[in-house]
């Protein structure tokens, strides 16, 4: 029974991870309620885990989960009595006998009948939430809570900022939303271009958090990282003069590229000059790298182009001692003028550190102490600096508060194996796993 019960939570978590946004998203387009969309989604989810054992999980989990979310809405605005017109809308909601095909096309039509070019309707969802009359960051948290469930603490740590704040945020914009009745549409086709802006900043976060994810036992969470970039393919045939759109694109396969060396055999962390380069993804090199070259010749420069050029730079590396360190440190000063902010200064820190040498990486790094109190990257980078200096003792000390503050299982093991081979025998490798604010926007580059 217990492995039956192990099969079904499985399915329900991966029926959560695939389907969460689509359901809410349609749920949202009839209802006009944000709300009332993700409480009856999240019922839809409690009752599969309450009839899924006994059942068995649907062939179609998310035509099952959306008549359940479909169900517990036509209720509840029966019981609120919302009117006649938006209970004949829930109750007529169809789920398709055929399993829902994924669009590759770009036709389609908006709420109000105009054409918007947006058929894909989690990116039509992006689009959605990315109102230009709502704040930057709150379009996109508000797009990454809606499209695939990440949780206010996963949102927070991905704009750095504490969970209540980022509560808070989520709070006042469904609150703008229902009193400024912003409609649930995507605008036409000639306004696409004021929200694209946001909507690369979703499909970046997106994406980030499969690469590197905020917490729990592995460092990846892969189907995240393949749908950001299927969305992204869309984005950039919708809006092919767009070179940020495809700066974007290249940006993911060139590190996407590297996903099955990230990893050993035992989920253990394999930094980045270990990785097996042999096997990485060479189709999706190529593929970035010409992206890169296309949206370069356009002269209209943007931050995904800068960090896809700086992805490119390791990825077509043939040896890591061949990385052209110098190069990629030039880049982030340029990064910088796009994304002013201590993350892009701490990659720049590793790549000065590796062109320059581990003292002068040190001297920048100490400079961001107060910027990234409480963030698990900026202790590990500074003692991997002190280990190359023969500054053991300091190290040990730096390893030991990365180690405290890492959130992941693999980074853990990895920052354990560090602190190990530095260590003597008296000095402890074990620390509590501390929860802090803070997740990196980029991993630094000297690490996986």
């Amino acid at each position: 029974m217990t492995g039956q019960q192990d099969a079904v939570g499985t399915a329900v978590a991966q029926a959560f991870r695939d389907e969460w946004g689509s359901v809410v998203a349609t749920l949202i387009r009839v209802t006009g309620d944000w709300d009332l969309a993700e409480e009856c989604a999240q019922d839809a989810f409690a009752l599969a885990v309450r009839t899924w054992p006994r059942d068995g999980v649907p062939d179609r989990p998310g035509a099952w989960l959306t008549t359940a979310a479909r169900n517990r809405a036509v209720d509840r605005l029966r019981r609120a009595a919302v009117g006649a017109e938006k209970l004949r809308e829930a109750a007529s909601l169809a789920v398709p006998d055929e399993p829902v095909t994924v669009h590759s096309g770009v036709s389609g039509v908006d709420g109000a009948g105009g054409v918007s070019g947006v058929e894909d309707d989690r990116l039509r969802l992006i689009f959605t939430c990315c109102h230009p009359s709502l704040a930057f960051e709150a379009q996109v948290a508000l797009a990454l809570r809606t499209l695939v469930g990440l949780s206010t603490a996963e949102i927070a740590r991905a704009f750095l900022v504490s969970e209540s704040t980022m509560s808070q945020r989520l709070v006042r914009v469904k609150r703008k939303i229902r009193a400024a009745g912003i409609p649930y549409r995507v605008p036409p086709a000639h306004l696409l271009p004021e929200r694209t802006a946001a909507v690369l900043g979703v499909l970046y976060l997106l994406f980030n958090e499969g690469y590197s994810a905020s917490e729990g036992d592995d460092l990846q969470r892969p189907n995240l990282a393949v749908e950001a970039i299927r969305l992204a393919r869309l984005l950039c045939t919708l809006l092919p003069d767009e070179p940020e759109a495809a700066g974007l694109l290249a940006l993911l396969l060139l590190q996407h590229a590297r996903r099955s060396t990230r990893n050993g055999p035992d989920g253990e962390l394999i930094p980045l000059d270990e990785q097996d380069r042999s096997r990485w993804d060479t189709a999706a090199i190529t593929e970035g790298t010409t992206l890169l070259e296309g949206a370069l010749r356009q002269r209209s420069p943007g931050p995904y182009q800068v960090q896809a050029a700086i992805a490119a730079c390791h990825a077509t590396a043939a040896r890591a001692e061949d990385t052209d360190w110098r190069q990629i440190a030039g880049l982030y000063l340029e990064l910088h003028r796009f994304r002013p902010g201590p993350v892009v200064e701490l990659n720049r820190a590793v790549a000065v550190g590796m062109a320059a040498g581990p003292e002068a990486g040190l001297a920048l790094a100490d400079r961001l102490t107060e910027d990234l109190a409480g963030y698990h990257l900026l202790p590990a980078t500074r003692a991997d600096f002190l280990r190359r200096l023969g500054r053991d003792e300091e190290a040990q000390v730096a390893y030991t508060e990365a180690l405290a503050l890492a959130r992941t299982g693999a980074e853990r093991s990895y920052l354990r194996r560090r602190l190990s081979e530095i260590s003597s025998p008296e000095v402890s490798v074990s620390a509590p796993s501390v929860r802090r604010e803070g997740k990196p926007a980029r991993t630094p580059e000297g690490q996986p």
